[in-house]
């Protein structure tokens, strides 16, 4: 009974998913929203549990592949928030494009329903079950405009690129198991500090490491990053910028630090190229882009090493600053395209720069709420973007990497270019002549000025939310 009231919200939730699933197939013709609202229902229910019963300390369930903690109570609960707007905001999209895609939001759950599986994981089996269950969800959720050549070929190219990388991670995960002999992640660590067979850890991390790469679209594991996001329906595009991060930091901390943590040394080094090449690649590609969706691509290989940072500073006052900066980066980017949402219409994406041009001539509260997430975005004090860049700065030189600090700073500079040219469109540009009115519904607008001004609330009140990842970090340490 223990065991099953650890995992309830994850049994719910598939549970749920698949109650939803009949709610569609027996709906009535007329009754269109029903999924939406059963789905939003399920959300919100898996949430109302988790606040419930928040772990007090470590438990763990099913001969410990599964770990259910303080850190992991968060992060499901900030993946649950996120997931409940974000289907808002599809909503909104597809009933001005007159469509019917119910399927999003079935998806969306099962999706979910991985995501919380791979943050609790604590088994090598256990994080590929969670991954993959939320690899063929999303696979599927680009793929569902089959009208769209565009969407059928950033899908395929993700379903290949993903593929492949699971087998890397899976063939990494091989080479482990038969040099230690477990798939458990704690005695995994307990082999890895023996120190017997260090080489042929240090070769299966190698592909470990490219899995979680992938996940996060790091530099050079990022090509399929801006194809999909370009691709992909705008929801679409949403839901995969901004939830799966939560899960794919939640990754890298249970196997780099559970598992192999006796590797630090060679994980980090690992970690500080790829780290150094995203936002290189990042900042200085996403200056050439027209298209918005492919520039906030390019932006999130900045971000993601940025992200990386925090872990390879290999502290828990790291990992805590990689935390709050993966929860603000979901909510800022979860922004970012709920922009491109709401500026859409039947007749257009809205996702060029220029569809931006004098936004703030024709909605000037929706133009000032973009402008906060542009300046998060670029690490503008006093948002929450600024403070996510400082805390990780902060680990990085204490960690004695200072150097990676300055490049780290240089680049974020270089990013501002691309963020303010948004800015001045919005601001200084006049509209395109012929312009679509702005047709969003009262809901979805109340959702992006909920979404954009949490992120100027936790930029002036930061200390909440990091005590929060602070002591998260600490008991799952302990």
């Amino acid at each position: 009974m223990n065991e099953i009231l650890t995992v309830l919200p994850e049994a719910t939730m598939a549970g749920l998913a698949c109650l939803v699933l009949l709610v569609e197939v027996f709906r009535g013709p007329d009754n269109r929203a029903a999924t939406f609202w059963a789905a939003a229902m399920s959300v919100m229910i898996v949430l109302a549990e988790l606040a419930m019963w928040f772990p007090q300390s470590t438990s763990l369930a099913f001969n410990g592949t599964y770990r259910v903690d303080v850190m992991s109570a968060v992060l499901k609960a900030f993946l649950m928030v996120i997931v409940l707007l974000s289907f808002f905001y599809a909503r909104d999209y597809f009933e001005r494009r007159g469509r019917v895609v119910q399927e999003f939001y079935i998806l969306g759950l099962f999706a979910t329903l991985g995501m919380m599986v791979l943050i609790s994981a604590h088994n090598l089996l256990t994080v590929y079950l969670g991954l993959e269950l939320l690899s063929l969800a999303m696979y599927a959720m680009v793929a569902m405009d089959r009208d769209s050549f565009a969407a059928s070929e950033a899908a395929m190219k993700y379903f290949v690129l993903g593929a492949l990388a699971s087998g890397m991670l899976l063939y990494g995960m091989s080479m482990i198991y038969g040099v230690s002999g477990t798939l458990d992640l704690g005695t995994l660590a307990a082999q890895v500090a023996g120190g017997n067979s260090h080489l042929l850890y240090t070769f299966g991390l190698v592909f470990v490491l490219i899995g979680i790469a992938f996940k996060l679209g790091v530099v050079p594991f990022h090509m399929w990053v801006p194809d999909v996001y370009q691709g992909a329906p705008t929801p679409v595009t949403l839901f995969i910028g901004s939830a799966p991060k939560l899960a794919a930091f939640a990754m890298a901390i249970r196997v780099l630090t559970d598992g192999l943590g006796g590797l630090v040394g060679e994980w980090q080094n690992m970690l500080v190229l790829l780290s150094v090449a995203s936002m290189a690649i990042g900042n200085l590609v996403a200056i050439a882009q027209t298209n918005m969706k492919r520039m906030l691509a390019y932006s999130t290989i900045s971000h993601m090493g940025f992200l990386l940072l925090g872990l390879l500073s290999a502290r828990t006052s790291g990992y805590a600053a990689s935390m709050f900066y993966v929860i603000t980066y979901a909510v800022m980017s979860m922004g970012a395209f709920g922009a491109i949402v709401l500026l859409s219409s039947a007749n257009s994406e809205a996702d060029r720069l220029q569809d931006f041009a004098g936004l703030a001539k024709r909605s000037p509260w929706l133009a000032f709420l973009m402008l906060i997430i542009i300046f998060s975005l670029a690490g503008v004090p006093p948002f929450a973007g600024f403070w996510a860049k400082w805390f990780v700065l902060k680990e990085v030189v204490a960690a004695g990497y200072s150097w990676l600090a300055i490049v780290a700073v240089v680049f974020s500079l270089i990013g501002a270019y691309y963020y303010l040219r948004i800015i001045k469109l919005m601001y200084f540009d006049a509209p395109d002549a012929g312009c679509e009115p702005i047709a969003a519904g009262d809901d979805v607008r109340l959702v992006f000025s909920v979404n954009s001004l949490s992120i100027l609330l936790l930029g002036l009140l930061p200390g909440t939310l990091m005590s929060v990842c602070l002591a998260a970090m600490l008991a799952y340490a302990t």
